[in-house]
């Protein structure tokens, strides 16, 4: 497992200094199913707007 995860979405509820993922889990999603074939085609489900 991963010990550090990078994030630059610094309006995310979990964004800490550094650039880094607060999250205890991360959850990744394909747009089109279950495979993805680059980046592009996927979205960080954790993600979590500051209120």
């Amino acid at each position: 497992m991963v010990k550090d995860v990078l994030c630059e979405v610094s309006n995310c509820h979990y964004w800490k200094d550094g650039n880094l993922c607060s999250a205890d889990k991360i959850y990744v999603v394909s747009h089109s199913g279950e495979q993805a074939d680059n980046s592009r085609e996927t979205d960080c489900k954790t993600f979590e707007a500051l209120s």
